[in-house]
């Protein structure tokens, strides 16, 4: 890490020291605030230089986050369509304390400040936006956080990222707020035009697509009307292929056991394995007993299309000069379909009796051999989803400002998303040929002793039982149907709507240091729910997939290479999605039923009203306030009893509030012109996961783990803290230091319990390791971060950053180990060097954070992200000043994803996204 530090040091430092001497800028006019449209870029008034492109952009930021009474960074757009990045995520994640997890190649969400996506909001234009997902990301499912994406970055203006808030920005995060503004025609030049093409690549995949987008702004001469319409397509092919871990069990499963669970020993109270010829290396038997064994070892090859459509338009009058009406609507259609097909192994569970050599290293059974398995070894599970993503707003907006500065704006929107798997088909099937396994902290290895391309050696579920679903029998000729569960159809769609109305007020005064009071209320109404419904598939005879009669391939030559997965398990067979539908079609199938069990619903009311002082007297600035928040929530769900036998989900409905007042202070003080120093303190909430208030819960009959939770849930609260100095010795150039901290009281942690429930796949009762989420958890986030950025010399520049976070909780895994907070990684680095010059324009982007904790997952698993290195780079030439052409290149170092329980030596994951490279064309007039 001391080698990224002094790096970036040392390309601070130089740029500062090697920029041109410029005029330096005005001292920020006290009475300019965070929430009014961007000022124009610095210019140097002496030598009138007149700067566009990366340095327009970086100019304006600079002088949002200068005259803004709150700690904020800023992102704007270098011209009208063109965002830093393409993806809005990725050019957050160049903003100091900004970090994104890659798990799918892109970031789709943002951690601020050492703080989980899911407890961090966006606003579009200052309000919030219904969000969907696509259902087969674990990355937060059914969360408040949005994924960018979704969102077109030719549609951004600008972005704007509060780490300390203001009592007029609506609440409810805990790390920061993401305000995304967009375009608005009485504030564009008449008669601008915008339109690109472009053709993407990923080499992982081999497969481009095409990409365009426009954008086109009318007014007339008086200022008085104005239209804009933006629309965008994009479509990306995702190929990625790894090997997971479904966690770590207890070596002790090797061996038999007695009617308490103990390990069976004999009469020298050795252990007794279940084979008793298996040879053990690397220790004795009660090192394997102490040691912790992969539950499960896939080689998952997934492969998605990600097509976009957008289309956005704004609509302005003014009918007198101090009123302006404002209409906008955005429209996203987003096809994120899917297939996944997964070839994995459960080497204790499946063939633990048959365990013929193991290897004990540090604690870990590293390597393995079995022998063909009495039921099976390994199983083949192809899952095709459709998905279909639609998010729909419309806001109106009434702006009335009066002559002494007085203000009264209305504003009232609705937005609804609609996302999840609607339907996804599930086939699988099983083998039993012997096998062999071996991994290191980044790599595995799994060879099977057989054809794993030979469809014969695949056969159906042969174990039959009495069918049943939603614990109903399933009848069929007026029996219940004796068979085996081969798959199935699950339709399970997530909707999420937001309605919401208030008013926002500015009234000037003249009282000591106070200019202005701040005050407003508004009205929320937010439903979010899971609709799901589902048809179980059925066979009452084992056949082989020879005798099934589809047509077959194979793994593609080269899937999972430079994933770290190797040996014959890296080429299987392979369904097409077609063929999966057909067979579901063609074998016997459920009633389609609602899933009550899996079907939730949580409305959400909140009120909210806040009053904001504004100050500015002696060069100190700043506000004060507060805003009192009340919230309803309404949890609609279904209990899943334990204990009983194919048990009907019982309806439940829980209703809980809460009032809170959240107290806030900003103070900048200007020590000299060029220097700002501010503090703040405010007391934040955020609100549990609409999936953490319903109380359904989940179960995997494989795993035999499970989720539920808690509608008596109530929010994180945090007091948080914020220390800055900031210097802009010339235009284009900045150098602060940030020190933050997060008190956080109320934190939302998972407990684990060990319950009965009724398992379909083995048709009897079965323990399940079940997490709920309980309030009480307690954890501190501290961090420094260090920024610059400078205008060097000849067309060159430079911006860099470094953040350190560290943080403590009360939350603990299952071995009693303190946990981190999810995302947040001690070092983040980024330095971007740039180049602009007449025709000419490129940038360089690399970014580096270290190791993270991400989730709990399998079996209690403490999922941790290895350190990830990215490198991206663009370019750009102007043909002819309205022409440009573009190239855009993604992931430059084809980094790999790695995932580990705890300690690298106990992997969970590895993968393969590939790289991205992008050629377009763009006008602008």
């Amino acid at each position: 890490m001391r080698l990224h530090t002094v790096l970036l040091t040392s390309s601070i430092l130089a740029g500062l020291a090697s920029a041109p001497a410029m005029a330096q800028t005005a001292t920020p006019d006290a009475a300019a605030a965070a929430q009014a449209p961007a000022p124009q870029a610095d210019t140097a008034s002496n030598d009138d230089i007149v700067v566009t492109g990366i340095r327009e952009s970086l100019r304006s930021a600079i002088s949002v986050k200068r005259n803004a009474n709150a700690v904020v960074d800023v992102i704007t757009s270098e011209a009208i369509g063109k965002f830093p990045d393409r993806n809005v995520a990725e050019s957050l994640s160049h903003i100091p304390g900004v970090s994104i997890d890659r798990r799918f190649g892109e970031g789709e969400k943002v951690a601020i400040l050492g703080t989980d996506p899911a407890l961090n909001r966006m606003l579009l234009d200052g309000h919030a936006l219904a969000s969907a997902d696509w259902g087969g990301n674990d990355n937060d499912p059914s969360s408040r956080t949005f994924n960018y994406s979704l969102l077109a970055p030719e549609l951004v203006e600008r972005l704007e990222v509060y780490k300390s808030p203001e009592p007029r920005i609506e609440e409810g995060s805990l790390g920061g707020t993401v305000i995304v503004r967009t375009r608005r025609p009485l504030d564009t030049p008449a008669n601008s035009i915008f339109a690109s093409g472009g053709y993407s690549y990923n080499d992982r995949s081999d497969k481009g697509n095409f990409r365009g987008s426009g954008l086109y702004s009318w007014k007339n001469k008086d200022d008085t009307f104005g239209v804009l319409i933006a629309g965008g397509y994009d479509k990306q092919t995702i190929t990625r292929a790894g090997v997971e871990f479904f966690g770590y069990q207890s070596g002790a499963d090797f061996f038999q056991k007695n009617a308490d669970g103990t390990v069976k020993r004999d009469a020298a109270g050795q252990g007794i394995l279940q084979n008793p010829n298996a040879t053990i290396t690397g220790g004795t038997k009660e090192d394997l007993i102490k040691a912790v064994a992969p539950f499960g070892i896939n080689y998952a090859y997934f492969q998605q299309t990600r097509e976009r459509k957008t289309v956005s338009g704004t609509v302005q009058y003014r009918p007198a000069p101090n009123l302006t009406l404002t209409l906008n609507g955005l429209h996203i259609d987003g096809n994120y379909n899917n297939y996944s097909q997964s070839m994995y192994t459960i080497p204790v569970a499946w063939t633990g009796n048959v365990l013929q050599s193991a290897n004990v290293s540090n604690g870990v059974v590293n390597a393995a051999s079995f022998g063909a398995a009495t039921s099976q070894s390994a199983e083949l599970d192809t899952n095709v989803r459709h998905t279909s993503l639609k998010t729909n707003n419309l806001n109106f907006f009434a702006d009335w400002e009066g002559s002494g500065g007085a203000k009264v704006n209305f504003a009232g929107g609705w937005s609804r998303a609609v996302g999840g798997r609607n339907p996804e088909y599930l086939f699988n099937t099983q083998t039993k040929l012997p096998f062999s396994y071996a991994f290191g902290p980044n790599s595995a290895t799994v060879n099977f002793v057989g054809d794993l391309t030979n469809p014969a050696n695949y056969f159906t579920n042969p174990n039959n039982n009495p069918a049943q679903i939603e614990g109903k029998p399933v009848i069929v000729n007026g029996t219940q149907l004796i068979g085996a569960q081969i798959g199935g159809l699950d339709y399970s769609v997530t909707t999420d709507r937001d309605v919401f109305g208030g008013y926002d007020a500015t009234i000037p005064v003249s009282f000591g240091p106070f200019t202005q009071i701040l005050l407003g209320s508004k009205i929320t109404d937010h439903v979010n729910r899971l609709d799901a419904r589902g048809v179980n598939t059925y066979m009452t005879s084992s056949k082989t997939l020879a005798q099934l009669g589809v047509a077959t391939t194979t793994t593609p030559d080269g899937t999972f290479d430079g994933s770290g997965g190797s040996g014959n398990a890296t080429k299987y067979i392979n369904l097409s999605q077609q063929a999966v539908i057909d067979l579901l079609a063609n074998a016997i199938n459920s009633p389609l039923v609602a899933k009550v069990g899996a079907s939730t619903k949580v409305q959400e009311t909140v009120a909210a009203s806040y009053v904001q002082a504004n100050f500015d007297q002696g060069g100190v600035r700043g506000n004060i306030g507060g805003r009192l928040v009340y919230t309803r929530d309404i949890s609609t769900y279904a209990t899943t009893l334990s204990n009983t036998v194919a048990p009907v989900p019982v309806p439940t409905r829980t209703t809980s509030d809460y009032l809170k007042f959240l107290p806030s202070l900003n103070i900048a003080y200007s020590v000299t012109p060029q220097v700002i120093v501010r503090g703040a303190v405010a007391r934040v909430i955020s609100r549990p996961r609409y999936e953490d208030l319903a109380a359904a819960t989940s179960l995997n009959d494989i795993t035999l783990d499970g989720g539920g939770g808690n509608p008596n849930l109530k929010p994180y609260e945090s007091t948080n803290y914020e220390l800055t100095a900031e210097w802009y010795p010339r235009a284009g150039t900045l150098v602060s230091l940030e020190l933050f901290r997060r008190d956080i009281s109320n934190y939302i942690i998972n407990t684990r319990t060990d319950t009965v429930f009724y398992n379909s796949l083995q048709g009897k009762l079965t323990s399940y390791s079940v997490n709920q989420p309980i309030n009480g958890g307690k954890a501190k986030v501290n961090g420094v971060l260090v920024a610059g950025q400078a205008e060097i010399w000849g067309g060159f520049g430079l911006q860099a950053n470094y953040s350190y976070q560290d943080s403590s909780t009360s939350s603990v895994d299952t071995t009693g180990a303190s946990l981190n907070l999810p995302y947040l990684s001690h070092h983040t680095v980024n330095v971007i060097p740039y180049f602009e010059k007449g025709p000419l324009q490129a940038r360089l982007s690399y970014n580096y954070r270290s190791s993270y904790f991400r989730t709990i997952g399998r079996l209690g698993s403490r999922e941790m992200v290895a350190p990830y290195s990215q490198l991206d780079f663009s370019l750009g030439v102007k043909v002819i000043p309205a022409v440009t052409l573009s190239f855009n290149a993604q992931n430059l170092l084809d980094s790999t994803y790695l995932q580990y329980n705890a300690t690298p030596d106990r992997p969970t994951a590895f993968y393969k996204n590939g790289r991205t490279f992008v050629g377009s064309i763009s006008f602008r007039m």
